[in-house]
């Protein structure tokens, strides 16, 4: 199977002042491997963070509040918490060469296949 299984995680967790978003993903894939697009708004390269870990490939971005110094609210719409996604990888993965590029806040996860074995015919020898 080429195509990573989406790990169950809530859509949205609340802890105070806190939420846990499930971010939206787009899986593409070509002879090389799989591309995965993810929007992640407001998450930087220094707050994102990639793992795979037992053929699981998770990924967690954190977004900070964005509040005035001495500001308080007196209105509030706007939710701001991190992102995380869970996928588990299929074994064609190539786990040692994962690339990952975060342009405008969306992420894009090239997982590659590893190359197909071909079947080759064993001389046997008289002996």
């Amino acid at each position: 199977m080429s195509q990573p299984h989406e790990h169950d995680e809530p859509r949205s967790l609340s802890h105070p002042e806190q939420f846990v978003f499930t971010p939206p993903i787009d899986i593409y894939e070509t002879d090389e491997g799989l591309v995965l697009y993810a929007d992640l708004p407001g998450v930087s390269v220094g707050s994102l963070e990639l793992q795979v870990q037992d053929n699981k490939l998770t990924l967690l971005g954190k977004v900070e509040p964005q509040i005035p110094e001495g500001a308080r609210p007196i209105h509030k719409e706007y939710e701001v918490g991190n992102y995380l996604r869970s996928f588990i990888l299929s074994g064609e993965i190539v786990h040692s060469e994962i690339e990952a590029k975060l342009t405008n806040g969306v992420l894009r996860i090239f997982l590659p296949k590893a190359p197909k074995v071909e079947p080759r015919r064993i001389q046997v020898n008289t002996g």
